[in-house]
Formats: C-alpha cells, sequence, structure tokens
C-alpha cells in the first residue's frame, strides 16, 4: 500500500534515521544522550519551564513489551495519527552484545516540545531491566540501585505520577522488587500495563493481580486500573489485515488516551521521602549481613577453642614434661578476597561500585556499597562520622575492590604459644590463671558478643518487617536457628510469625526460591 507520510513531520524525519520503508514508514529517532550518574537519559525536544511534566516508571519482566510500550507513548505524544502514516522509534532496538547483556541500565526518556499537541504536559518515561531473568536476583539489586541513584541525585527525577507493571508470569516477583523500592503509599499510583491486547476483557490479568494479592489502584467499582496495548503499531499495513491493523491502533490510541488522563488526575508520589526510607532499610540490610558474619565468624572462633582445650586436656602429661610440646590446631584468621568491582565510568571517575569495610575491625561493612561515590565517608551506612554496621569512626573505612572472608588453617604451635594467645591483653592478676581458665573466659566472652549481635540483628528484622525487603526475609531462617539454640522462645516464636505470613505468600516464595538459585555472589565469595 504506496500511501504517503503526513509532511507535519518533515523536520522530525529530516533528523531521524529510515529504519524499513513501507506503510508505515518506521524511522529511528534521534535524541540527545546524556548520563545521570549511572543512568542513562535519552531526551527529545527541549524542556519548557513553564509546562508541567508527568512521570512513569515502567516495571516488568524481559519479553514483557516495554520497549514497544515506550515507542507507543511516544508516539502518541507527538501527535501521530493512523492516517499519518509512519511511526517513530526512540528505543533502540540493535542486538545487544553478550558483554552488553550483562548491563543493568536504567534509561530515562525525556519527551518535551509536544506540549498541547495531545497531551498538556510533557512526557518522562522510566525504561527498567527486565526483572527474573535469566541475570538472576544479582541484577535486580543492580537495578533497585540504580533507580535509587536516579532518586537521589540532583539532577535526577523526584517524582513519581505511575508505576506501569507491565505483566507477565512472574508478577509478583516484579510487584514485590518495584514495592521494595517504595512503599505502600505507592499504591494508587500503580496501574497494570497489558501488551500484546486483542481489546477483550483481561480475566486472566485481573484473576492473577487477585491470587498474587497485588496492591494497586482501583477504579470506581473497586476493580485493579488497567489499560490495554496492542504492540503492532509498526507492523506493515497490506490489504488483508488493514482492519485488523487499524482497530488494533484504535484500541492502543483509546487506552493511551485513559491511561493519560489518568497520569494527569492522579497525586504523584514524592521520592524524597521514599529515598530517606531507602536509606534507613540499606543501613538496616547492611547491618543484618554484618552481623550474620560476625555470628558466622565467632562460632568458628568457638570451634578454634574448643579444639584448643581438648588438646590441652588429652595432652596435659606430655606438656608439663615437655616445654617444647607442639600440637597441630585449627586457626582462625581473615583475608582479603578480590571481588568485582571498579568504575562504572572512567572518564568520570565518579561512579564506583566495590565493598566499604572496616580496616580496625576487619568487617564488611556494605556490600554491594553505594556506587555514587568512591568516598566510604559518603557510604549511606554512615551517619553522624561513624558506621551504622561495626561503629567504628567512617575514616578508618575503605572502598575498595575486596572484602574480608573468613578462613581456617591447620599450623604447629607450642603450649607457650598457645598460652600467649590467650594471655594477649590481660591484666596480671588475669595472666597468672591457667590457659584453660583463660579459655573459658574468652569463650564466654564470645557468648557474650554473639547473644548481643544476634540481638541488635533481631531487631533490625523487626524494623523491616513491613518494608516488603526480600532481602531481609532471607536472614529469617538464619535467626530462627540461631536464636533458638539462645532459647529465646519468644523471640523465635516472632520470627516465625514473620516466616508463616511469608510462606502464605506463594508469590514472595516462588521470589526468593528464585533469588537463592541464581544468588551466587555472596555464598561463593565467602568460600
Amino acid at each position: 500500500m504506496a500511501t504517503s507520510i503526513s509532511y507535519k513531520y518533515n523536520d522530525i524525519i529530516s533528523k531521524s534515521a529510515l529504519i524499513q520503508s513501507g506503510s508505515p514508514a518506521v524511522y529511528q529517532l534521534k535524541p540527545k544522550k546524556e548520563k545521570i550518574g549511572t543512568i542513562r537519559r535519552m531526551t527529545l525536544g527541549e524542556k519548557n519551564l513553564n509546562k508541567t511534566n508527568r512521570t512513569i516508571l515502567l516495571v516488568g519482566e524481559t519479553g514483557a513489551g516495554k520497549s514497544t510500550l515506550i515507542n507507543t507513548l511516544v508516539n502518541y505524544t507527538m501527535g501521530v495519527k493512523w492516517e499519518d502514516n509512519v511511526w517513530f522509534q526512540i528505543v533502540e532496538e540493535k542486538k545487544r552484545r553478550q558483554s552488553e547483556s550483562q548491563t543493568s541500565d536504567v534509561i530515562v526518556y525525556q519527551i518535551f516540545g509536544f506540549e498541547d499537541k495531545t497531551l498538556p504536559y510533557s512526557l518522562t518515561i522510566i525504561d527498567t531491566p527486565g526483572y527474573g531473568d535469566t541475570r538472576g536476583i544479582e541484577h535486580d539489586e543492580k537495578v533497585r540501585g540504580r533507580l535509587f541513584d536516579l532518586f537521589h541525585s540532583e539532577d535526577g527525577v523526584h517524582e513519581i505520577n505511575a508505576v506501569g507493571l507491565v505483566l507477565s508470569d512472574r508478577l509478583r516477583y516484579i510487584f514485590d522488587s518495584v514495592m521494595s523500592l517504595f512503599g505502600k503509599d505507592v499504591e494508587k499510583n500503580i496501574v497494570a500495563l497489558i501488551t500484546h491486547s486483542d481489546g477483550l476483557p483481561p480475566e486472566n490479568v485481573l484473576q492473577a493481580l487477585e491470587d498474587a494479592n497485588i496492591k494497586c489502584a482501583k477504579d470506581e467499582d473497586n476493580e485493579p486500573v488497567y489499560f490495554l496495548f496492542n504492540n503492532c503499531q509498526s507492523t506493515q499495513r497490506k490489504k488483508k489485515t488493514q482492519f485488523a491493523l487499524k482497530y488494533a491502533w484504535d484500541l492502543t490510541a483509546n487506552h493511551i488516551c485513559q491511561f493519560t488522563d489518568f497520569l494527569k488526575e492522579t497525586e504523584p508520589q514524592n521520592l524524597k521521602e521514599t529515598v530517606e526510607v531507602l536509606k534507613r532499610r540499606i543501613r538496616l540490610t547492611a547491618c543484618i549481613q554484618n552481623l550474620k558474619e560476625r555470628v558466622e565468624y565467632i562460632e568458628v572462633k568457638q570451634k578454634e577453642i574448643q579444639q584448643t582445650e581438648e588438646a590441652l586436656k588429652k595432652y596435659e602429661q606430655e606438656m608439663k614434661n615437655n616445654e617444647n610440646f607442639t600440637k597441630e590446631v585449627e586457626e582462625t584468621y581473615k583475608e582479603r578476597k578480590e571481588i568485582e568491582g571498579g568504575w562504572w565510568f572512567k572518564w568520570s571517575k565518579s561512579f564506583y561500585e566495590g565493598a566499604v569495610c572496616c580496616t580496625v575491625c576487619e568487617e564488611n561493612c556494605h556490600y554491594p556499597g553505594c556506587t555514587m561515590t568512591t568516598s566510604p565517608e559518603k557510604c549511606w551506612i554512615m551517619k553522624g562520622g561513624r558506621c551504622t554496621s561495626c561503629k567504628c569512626p567512617a575514616s578508618d573505612h575503605v572502598k575498595e575492590e575486596w572484602i574480608y572472608v573468613n578462613k581456617t588453617r591447620r599450623v604447629r604451635k607450642t603450649k607457650k604459644q598457645m598460652k600467649e594467645k590467650y594471655e594477649k591483653n590481660k591484666t596480671g592478676r588475669e595472666s597468672c590463671l591457667s590457659i584453660l581458665v583463660n579459655l573459658k573466659k574468652k569463650t564466654e566472652e564470645l557468648q557474650k558478643d554473639k547473644d548481643q549481635w544476634l540481638e541488635e540483628s533481631f531487631q533490625h528484622v523487626v524494623k523491616l518487617e513491613h518494608t516488603d525487603s526480600l532481602s531481609t526475609l532471607v536472614h529469617l531462617d538464619f535467626l530462627i536457628e540461631k536464636i533458638k539454640e539462645k532459647g529465646d522462645t519468644e523471640k523465635v516464636q516472632k520470627l516465625k510469625e514473620m516466616k508463616r505470613r511469608v510462606d502464605k505468600d506463594k508469590g514472595v516464595l516462588a521470589a526468593l526460591s528464585y533469588g537463592f538459585s541464581k544468588l551466587t555472589v555472596g555464598k561463593e565469595l565467602m568460600k
């Protein structure tokens, strides 16, 4: 079908690249490209400070149709009609190389200069990489980190008008990822965006929303707010398909109109408070992970002391008769292990991924660390000049491409060496005590520290109970086991109740199962 292109797009076409001739002709737009920290930003047109803006965050699994939906929203904003016989793409559809497929890019699309053509406002669309794909939970955590960078950056995004949940079969997992970024206040901004729609009522999607207990915006009938889109706007028009394609076009245009009305009427979610909530969550989650590592280290130290005690008792007579008596024992120590990290943008040296560690107490205080700074003093776990994880001054910390790992080794030690090790920093009276008494006192000190850190972990988990944070829930089994060993039935009951609430939600369980199957970084690095 040879139909002419509307002349009103001549200026835009002259600045675009032809991808496909025909009906419609498809052009690749060439927006201005820049960086906001770890975020890519694509800007079409010039911002008018006298015009308002609406911001949409799109979240969904890879292949759910986000890219086509973004192109559709951009064309609608530009005022493209069926009869214009043209289609524009802002999303670059080039094939990613293998190295690129591991990125966690968040892309911000800004559409200016078309206000009052179709919409009374300009449009900002935040596109997130697919949640829940083969790259695993580490990838999803990086996406959340990128969004956090965007929200707290001075030149970033500070309001969200709508969170578009582009639906797929990992519905609950994606929803929990969104909620871990915001909180329950954003529910009125969450809507279902259903791609590849045939125009019929999406009964299966509505049932999935209900089954997964998704909290989202509701209409006057108390039904989830949803909008339908068909992803075939750029499909070549033939005589046999013209009617169907026109129907699909009109369906999408109608629902985009409804969606943009929703954007106009709904109060935005202010992200200033969200950023503060995320800061607190980052601190608490980092503390829990750090305390967990401390408890595990104490247990290794206690095992070392137990082996030393057994050796001393077993070979007591030989030791009395031979001052040079030696025995092979297991010794605990910490070692630095390299991790993946480094500069994200070598030319700016502003966005560095690594671990924040305390060189005094040899603790991993925040891993992975904040990407927006190379300075440990500016990491979110620092407050009032001190680390909220290990409590040491911020100046005692470094941010590098390594972490501390617990190690054990078999070494031969004399009676004198074993005695000296456990008499270190003792007072004169204490140093006169037998080595077995000193070992017993050391074990008691370690147990006291362990109990204290378990109590801190418990309190942090309770504070995070209502944040929908999957990263917190994965610590429940560990805490239940350790506090049960301590004999605190009241706290064990509280943690089990939290776990039961999680277990009732099959969607969260699936997400956790998915996460454990993919989460190899932490466990492998600690080996």
